[in-house]
């Protein structure tokens, strides 16, 4: 069996003051794909930068406390790679890759955009160079006899059922034709797989965000933006997938919640 877990921490230093370093002692994920990170490996308390028991890959942005994402994983990776060849978002803190035994796993943060804006463009920039690596890693895994999974916040709910209050979003980022049409791009073209919709097909969400303004983790008034995107040979493999929902507002230790997949390998 493989687990993992991905999860955008809402940064890394708040979340271990208010209960990411408990909950990583309880999980029994295999490897955990983290976003959001916002800090150096050298900012972070020791049982964060390189708790015992896990092997520990850290890209973070060349902007001081933007973006960064990490991989953990429990045991060491033949091969870790940052970025994706991009000029522009190499050093950007969003994406990491590394292969364990079958599979490479990879940690993911698309940029939020905001429409009207240069970080919209920012965005759209971005998917217009991820698709074609997605492509590219996946072929380059198959020619291995390898499977991928890339976790992230994809900053994208790609259907109606994706998000509670769709209707009042279809003309902001992250609810827009022209980003859901590019999501399906990576499903049909690229051909991989959503895996928690794929063993979840006729549910609203599991929502994995949720603004903490107003009662919208209590309503569960949410988006499900968190995904485990993998190739189809992986996706037939799992079993179950869920969202760490916490049981409490008080519990939160990030307004992002742990979306998790189980893998019979």
């Amino acid at each position: 069996m493989l687990t993992v877990t991905s999860v955008n921490v809402n940064g890394l230093r708040a979340a271990a003051k208010k209960g990411f370093v408990e909950w990583l002692a309880g999980t029994s994920a295999d490897a955990v794909c983290l976003q959001e990170v916002r800090a150096e490996a050298a900012q972070l308390p020791e049982e964060v930068r390189a708790p015992e028991g896990w092997f520990t890959a850290h890209a973070p942005a060349a902007a001081k406390g933007r973006a960064g994402v990490s991989l953990y994983t429990r045991r060491e990776p033949d091969r870790v790679q940052v970025g994706f060849g991009s000029s522009e978002f190499d050093g950007s803190g969003r994406y990491i890759e590394a292969d364990l035994p079958g599979v490479t796993v990879a940690s993911l943060y698309l940029p939020s955009g905001e429409v009207g804006t240069d970080r919209q463009d920012e965005k759209v920039r971005f998917m217009d160079e991820f698709l074609p690596y997605l492509k590219e890693l996946k072929a380059r895994a198959a020619a291995d006899g390898r499977e991928v999974v890339v976790c992230g916040d994809w900053n994208i709910a790609h259907q109606q059922a994706d998000l509670k209050n769709w209707k009042t979003n279809q003309k902001n980022s992250g609810f827009l034709p022209e980003e859901r049409a590019w999501l399906t791009r990576v499903f049909d073209e690229a051909e991989y797989v959503d895996v928690v919709r794929a063993l979840h097909p006729d549910q609203e969400g599991p929502y994995s965000w949720w603004s903490y303004r107003g009662r919208a983790f209590d309503n569960d008034s949410g988006w499900r933006i968190d995904y485990q995107v993998a190739t189809p040979g992986l996706a037939r493999r799992a079993v179950k997938a869920f969202v760490e929902r916490a049981a409490t507002h008080g519990e939160r230790w990030s307004d992002h919640a742990p979306v998790t997949a189980v893998y019979e390998l």
